[in-house]
């Protein structure tokens, strides 16, 4: 079978949404600025790509991959926009290995993009009294008490440490490391190949150039985050906190994607080869726990046993999401997120995906290669899971 293979990848800094250096820089901005990055480093000629798939959330019209094509003047490549939640951009990379696999297309750009910062705010209009509603966001899933459609924080992370046995000081801890990890790998510049800067407008008027993850907090420390206060004091027992809880971020991931064939014609060098991919749906009150399960359907379509996998990116949604699938699948800890996650780098919703991905083939590449995964939950009770080879 033709093997989808990973050629070019990039991604920019992720930024703190609404307060931080992307606060003003669009989602448009944002993909134009990695689409164009992802096609100069993989060495092909625009006209080359067959198709141009970008995860977007939260946007609610538009096609933001065809504005990518145009903008880095790739006219004869068209675009779609897929919205899958958290795993957005990790679908898209899915869906052009697949029609790489399938023989429909030869080379493709899949990625995310996500601006908190600016993402318009919806409304509604109330059927019976007929008056908009001030702010309104298109469910996920059917709310329930255990379950609410509009606080994550308790579908997704209460219910993960709350099914799986978890305390507040080991979600803690875990936050903790993620912290000290993100922030080594930035000193020690192991992000500095994969980041594509980006010409950031400030609240003054002046610009900057950004490139360099700024949600990591140097200051964190085992009692800051003791002190902090549960994020819903009034359910007895609740123990997720901003602090083990990812952040708002805005961000852009992207990667392209060729044949083996197209690679080999071309003279290219394949970073890593996608082996497998999975997705799946739980009752969504067990929302974050639904990484293992994505984890065991893709491994096995892949034919890779637990233990032989090198490297996991599991997103922290939440700590307890990574923790959950920690124990449930009896791994490693040091194997996991090795560079922090998304209580620290951050979680650029539409983007992580693609995020992960970027970091995880160049560290599998900077150990001399390995088998990888990339797994997160997402909205709704689902969840996608990644394995690709170095």
């Amino acid at each position: 079978m033709t093997q989808a293979v990973v050629v070019a990848t990039c991604r920019t800094a992720v930024g703190t949404a609404f307060k931080g250096t992307l606060a003003r820089t669009g989602a448009p901005e944002l993909a134009d600025a990695v689409v164009g990055e992802v096609v100069r480093r993989s060495g092909l000629r625009g006209e080359a790509f067959d198709d141009l798939i970008l995860g977007e959330s939260r946007y609610g019209g538009g096609d933001i991959a065809r504005h990518a094509a145009v903008t880095a003047g790739l006219t004869s490549v068209p675009g779609v926009a897929v919205n899958r939640h958290c795993a957005s951009s990790l679908t898209t990379v899915a869906m052009a290995a697949a029609g790489i696999r399938a023989g429909m297309d030869e080379a493709l750009i899949a990625g995310g993009v996500q601006s908190l910062s600016t993402s318009p705010e919806m409304r509604r209009r109330d059927p019976v009294t007929g008056e908009m509603e001030e702010r309104w966001e298109s469910p996920a899933h059917p709310s329930t008490p255990t379950a609410p459609n509009d606080d994550m924080s308790i579908s997704v992370g209460w219910n993960a440490a709350r099914l799986t046995g978890l305390t507040r000081e080991e979600q803690d801890a875990w936050a903790l490391r993620s912290h000290h990890r993100a922030l080594a790998a930035i000193d020690q510049g192991l992000f500095t190949e994969e980041i594509v800067p980006v010409t950031a407008l400030l609240a003054d008027g002046t610009t900057t150039l950004f490139s360099v993850d700024e949600y990591p907090r140097r200051g964190t420390s085992a009692e800051k985050l003791a002190a902090l206060k549960p994020l819903h004091p009034e359910i007895e027992g609740f123990s997720v906190t901003a602090g083990n809880s990812s952040g708002l971020n805005d961000a852009a991931a992207a990667l392209a994607l060729t044949s083996d064939a197209l690679a080999a014609r071309e003279g290219l060098t394949p970073l890593a080869t996608v082996r497998a991919w999975a997705s799946v749906g739980v009752d969504p009150e067990r929302t974050g726990l639904a990484p293992a399960p994505a984890i065991r359907k893709a491994l096995s379509r892949a034919g890779v046993p637990v233990g032989a996998v090198a490297l996991w990116e599991i997103n922290e949604a939440f700590a307890s999401v990574s923790l959950a699938a920690v124990r449930e699948l009896g791994l490693d800890e040091e194997t996991v997120n090795i560079h922090g996650s998304g209580c620290s780098i951050g979680h650029p919703v539409a983007a992580t995906g693609a995020r992960m991905l970027t970091t995880l083939v160049n560290d599998l590449r900077r150990r001399g290669g390995g088998i990888g995964v990339a797994a997160m939950c997402a909205g709704g009770g689902q969840a996608t899971a990644m394995v690709v080879e170095v």
